[in-house]
């Protein structure tokens, strides 16, 4: 074997350290940057109201992604209509969805309790105490990830179901007979007191009262009302509600939420959880300040003691949506428990 002479040795170990050198100091040029994680995802609010409630999430997940996760944002029906949200989910042709259970049409025994169980809840902050304190978001997380598809990430409260309506409501007769844009589980309890419950798009409602195809909305509270044009074409708010608060949730496509790196994910919970401060601000705010100084709306109610016959049939309604299911009874046993809880402590927590 023939020995390098020295200057075989150093010119050999100088062309090394230069390529070391060159490698080291090439490697971010030529480290191309990865194409961005694209998500599609649809809200089940209409483009005006999703600049409050769904906008300034999207935002906030793009801006703190960094370029590594872009999001597009879909307002209601502009993908799938608002009913075909979990199937659309659940194959992949979107990627997350913010909704309810009950107007997505989630094929999941907890659905009927999303959106609006009637007279469940009174103020917007039972909704995180339910689901963190009292064992919801347990629940929910089982129950979708036996529907398989889709990963249930989060819930929160928002305004509460009041009515508004081109003629006075003041008391449970003037009920029967309205057609009203509802929540399919909301619409299936007032049509014992005469409602005829009406699925349109979100974005149709207005024009549908002002064509008489509607007598007005059972669907929010008056921030939305004002928000959304709707006290525009309506006379009469109803201050009386059948629910306290929506039960809204964030919804992922299982694999894309798998394919997503841990330090993704953690931005989307924590933009998540932050969106729930703005959105229960501005409504809370909102239903405050409309009801005391807005122009649009007369205010009218149903006396105390003729709403018992209402809040009545709620615990009959409650009794057979608890026999659907050892789920269904648990979540139930969970709001009874609650409510007697709130209406021990009485004020704040109840309405009273």
């Amino acid at each position: 074997m023939t020995r390098p002479n020295r200057r075989q040795f150093l010119t050999g170990a100088g062309v090394a350290t230069v390529a070391a050198g060159a490698s080291t100091l090439a490697a971010p040029a030529i480290v191309r940057a990865q194409e961005p994680i694209r998500w599609r995802f649809q809200t089940y609010a209409g483009t005006t109201l999703g600049q409050h409630v769904t906008q300034p999430l999207v935002d906030a997940i793009n801006a703190a992604a960094n370029g590594a996760l872009e999001i597009e944002l879909y307002f209601a029906d502009q993908l799938v209509p608002t009913g075909e949200l979990f199937r659309a989910l659940q194959n992949g042709t979107i990627d997350a969805v913010h909704s309810d259970d009950d107007s997505m049409s989630a094929p999941v025994d907890v659905a009927v309790f999303g959106g609006y169980f009637p007279m469940a809840t009174k103020h917007a902050l039972d909704v995180p105490a339910l689901f963190y304190e009292y064992g919801f978001a347990d629940i929910w997380r089982e129950a979708y990830d036996e529907a398989g598809g889709v990963k249930w990430l989060s819930a929160a409260g928002q305004d509460p179901c009041n009515f508004n309506t081109r003629n006075p409501i003041r008391s449970v007769a003037d009920l029967s007979g309205l057609r009203l844009y509802t929540f399919p589980t909301a619409g299936r309890f007032l049509a014992q007191f005469g409602v005829v419950p009406v699925t349109i798009p979100y974005e149709d409602a207005e024009v549908a009262v002002q064509t008489g195809e509607l007598d007005g909305m059972a669907w929010s509270g008056i921030t939305e009302d004002y928000t959304v044009g709707w006290a525009d074409v309506t006379d009469y708010f109803l201050t009386n509600n059948i629910s306290g608060a929506w039960i809204g949730s964030f919804y992922v496509n299982e694999e894309s939420w798998a394919n997503l790196p841990d330090y993704l994910k953690q931005v989307v919970m924590s933009c998540i959880e932050a969106s729930h401060t703005y959105r229960n601000a501005w409504y809370w705010a909102g239903e405050a300040r409309l009801r005391a100084t807005g122009d649009k709306l007369e205010l009218t109610s149903i006396p105390a003691s003729e709403w018992r016959e209402v809040e009545a049939a709620a615990e009959a309604f409650w009794e057979e949506m608890a026999e659907a299911s050892e789920r269904s009874r648990r979540i139930v046993d969970i709001f009874r428990e609650y409510n007697q809880i709130i209406g021990t402590a009485g004020t704040p927590y109840t309405c009273d």
